[in-house]
């Protein structure tokens, strides 16, 4: 994936946003591959799907339900990743090269908006979930 850009969200919670593009666009199985896999690999996830007019939470306890949700515009996971020890949401648009990831400021790491080092923070780990999608 390519960082577009990252930015602090100062507040009660701060946290990192930040936008990437996928190299390649992807459908919602390909979507779902890669949530299947953070599915894995997070504490407590919590997966959000949904279009434009409405949301609700994905009733799936594992990760081979995950891949049976029901095609929507959008699916969201939250939790603390395993891999980047932080709460993370990672949100995936169907048919789209668009992720938005969200990222609790909660270690050094993790603490600044800098471009270059959540690049390499994150990189590795979102080009893991990319990977995913089309294996």
């Amino acid at each position: 994936m390519t960082l577009l850009g990252v930015e602090k969200i100062d507040g009660e919670l701060p946290y990192l946003y930040s936008e990437w593009w996928l190299t390649y666009r992807t459908g919602w199985h390909g979507i779902l591959k890669a949530a299947s896999l953070l599915f894995e690999y997070t504490d407590d996830p919590i997966i959000t799907v949904g279009d434009s007019y409405e949301s609700r939470k994905a009733d799936v306890s594992n990760a081979a339900e995950v891949l049976e949700i029901e095609e929507q515009g959008w699916l969201t996971i939250t939790g603390t990743s395993q891999m980047v020890k932080v709460p993370v949401k990672i949100t995936f648009y169907n048919q789209t090269d668009h992720v938005k990831v969200s990222v609790r400021c909660v270690n050094e790491e993790f603490e600044e908006a800098d471009y270059k080092k959540f690049n390499i923070s994150m990189c590795r780990f979102l080009d893991s979930v990319e990977i995913a999608m089309f294996g």
